[in-house]
Parts: structure tokens; sequence; C-alpha cells
């Protein structure tokens, strides 16, 4: 079997991106400000099988600047070692709707249904208008440190001679 190079989607499909992708972990979103400064912010989502979903409450600055330039970068890492990375590029669209987004409720509830149904409960009493932010990733990377590296990694830690590649 061939290795997939960084950037195929088709890494979306390996045990890395899929363990990440259904971790109870933040994203790290970053974009473009409005004034045209990069940011990142953690934020939770969901994967749907075709879009990582993030969700949060309208009107967002992220959500005007994410409209405003829709190329974004998302990041979904460990932090114990060997660390394990999911790297997402693509353009993201942005709703609007009333109400709970199920994506959003969905995204709480990673860390157990229990500790999170009262707060879902008394959100979802409160009607918000509610920003979904989906990314359809159009370049995927990952790293292992174990089978896949940066591009950048020394040979030893690639486990090549000097010299090989």
């Amino acid at each position: 079997m061939t290795e997939l190079a960084q950037g195929d989607v088709a890494l979306l499909e390996t045990d890395t991106a899929q363990d990440l992708l259904a971790a109870n972990l933040p994203a790290r979103l970053a974009f473009t400000a409005a004034d045209g400064t990069p940011r990142v912010v953690p934020i939770n989502f969901v994967w749907n099988g075709d879009e990582l979903v993030m969700s949060g409450f309208a009107p967002s600055h992220k959500a005007r600047a994410i409209r405003s330039h829709p190329d974004v970068a998302v990041t979904i890492d460990t932090n114990e070692a060997p660390p394990h990375v999911l790297l997402l590029r693509g353009r993201a669209d942005v709703t609007e709707s009333d109400g709970l987004l199920p994506e959003y409720a969905q995204a709480m509830r990673k860390g157990g249904a229990e500790p999170v149904a009262e707060y879902l409960a008394a959100v979802a009493e409160r009607a918000p208008r509610m920003e979904r932010i989906a990314l359809r990733p159009s370049w995927v990377g990952v790293l292992d440190f174990e089978t896949r590296f940066p591009g950048g990694a020394p040979a030893w830690m690639r486990g090549e001679e000097e010299g090989e590649s």
C-alpha cells in the first residue's frame, strides 16, 4: 500500500484522524480577523463524516471574519507523547439559526451526556441565535510521530539514515 501524502483528504480515514475526530478535545480554529491579523481560538466540534462542524452563539467576531475570509485552518491534537495531530485546511461556511444547534449539543456531550444535560436544557430554554461553522476539508495532514512526521523532521527521527529520503 502506498503511503498517503500530506494534503490528501483520504488521510481522514486513518486511525489517527478518526480517533482525533471522535475525541473529547477542542479544535483550534485559525482564521483571518477583520483587521487582517491571524487569530486562533479553541472551539468544540463534531465530525459528521463530511464536515467538521463548530458552533457557537451569534453574533460573533469570528463568524463575521470567516464570512469575509472563509479560508481557515484547524488542528486537533493531543498533549501526551508522542503527540497525535490532525491538521485541516479549507473554506468554512457560516450559517445562522434560531435555537440550540444539534451539533452544539452533540459536541458538548462528547465529555458525557450527564454533566452537560442541565446546561443544554438551560441554553435550549433561552432559544439562542447560533452560528454553525462547517469546514469540508480540502487539505488534510496527520502526524503521529511514530509513522508520520513533519516534513522538516530530521532523518534520524523518521528512521532514515542521513542522506536517505
